[in-house]
């Protein structure tokens, strides 16, 4: 049987064609699932007896089940959720002025191995599908009955070592007649594979894109990122000014603060210089300290500091404040424990 959320639109339309269906009951089952939230053929009450029958017997609609819910007092959740093959992931929902955004998981752990990053503690088991990534989108709304308003790939897992699922993924959620979250309201974040931020410029879909930089030179980044070493921070700034230039679209540069090892007001300015004249901003993050590693994020004071020379060299720049740090909230916390 096929998990019906691994199908894009256009490949359900097909599939129900060549069996002699309707193009447009497509569109209808898609409502169903990603508007309306049914979990079963049968309530489909718009599509004929045959076409449920078939359904019920050709698909199925995956449905994660739930480990762990975390509920932090910011009002960040976390949810631990069990895949069909007994693996875990997880996904934190994450609530701003904005609207309400959750991050999602792509990958079974993670080879890019960062220092600091709980993800890495679980080398890479496999990619998770397409149909994976969307679940646990549907999965917390379900639980937390929230309005999902924008989507962030940078849970466990590098999206673009993933990129067909990831891209496929993102397909699925930005459809009209699926959830329908608009392609500026979905961000993927990426350690640095400078071939896929080509790729990725070239994509139709205005979906934004974030770095994670966390350094301003070679010798830093190559201590705490490994993936430095395949592609360095010349060739990663050249590949950023490209997606910049192709996509007219300004780009993210992460950059999580660790006390004493890249948060020296010397590096605010080494990196206001690497990054003149792109069209840009940082994203500074304190670190959430994970007890398997000795860093710690930087003091408040430092954190300031780093920001306001970033600012006074005309560097656009928001420093964020702590989420879910009374819970596992740091990428591959949770997991970890429950593994």
């Amino acid at each position: 049987m096929i998990n019906l959320h691994e199908l894009t639109l256009v490949e359900l339309e097909e599939y129900l064609v060549e069996r002699k269906f309707k193009k447009f009951n497509a569109r209808q089952i898609y409502e169903w699932v990603y508007k309306k939230k049914a979990l079963s053929f049968f309530d489909m009450s718009n599509l004929s007896k045959s076409l449920r029958d078939f359904l019920s017997k050709n698909f199925y609609l995956g449905n994660l089940k739930v480990q762990s819910h975390q509920v932090s007092q910011d009002g960040t959740e976390k949810l631990l959720l069990e895949l069909q093959d007994g693996e875990v992931i997880e996904t934190v929902l994450m609530k701003h002025k904005y609207g309400t955004s959750v991050c999602v998981t792509t990958q079974l752990g993670c080879n890019i191995g960062c220092a600091f990053c709980a993800s890495g503690l679980q080398k890479k088991k496999r990619d998770l599908t397409a149909g994976e990534i969307v679940e646990q989108v549907l999965m917390m709304e379900q639980i937390t009955d929230e309005r999902i308003s924008h989507i962030v790939v940078m849970g466990i897992g590098e999206p673009f070592d993933n990129y067909d699922n990831t891209m496929r993924f993102v397909d699925i959620v930005n459809n009209p007649y699926g959830l329908e979250i608009g392609a500026r309201h979905i961000t993927i974040s990426t350690s640095g594979l400078v071939p896929k931020i080509l790729k990725f410029s070239d994509e139709p879909k205005q979906v934004n894109l974030a770095i994670s930089l966390h350094a301003s030179n070679d010798k830093v980044r190559s201590s705490i990122m490994k993936i430095n070493d395949t592609y360095n921070i010349k060739e990663l700034i050249e590949a950023a000014r490209y997606y910049v230039e192709k996509t007219n679209r300004r780009i993210t540069f992460e950059y999580i603060l660790l006390e004493k090892v890249n948060d020296d007001i010397k590096y605010a300015d080494e990196l206001s210089s690497l990054l003149r004249g792109i069209n840009c901003y940082v994203n500074l993050i304190r670190y959430n300290s994970v007890n398997e590693f000795n860093y710690r994020g930087s003091s408040e004071k430092r954190a300031n500091a780093f920001y306001s020379k970033l600012q006074s060299r005309g560097i656009n720049t928001t420093l964020r404040r702590e989420k879910g740090s009374d819970i596992d909230a740091a990428c591959g916390q949770l997991r970890s424990k429950n593994i």
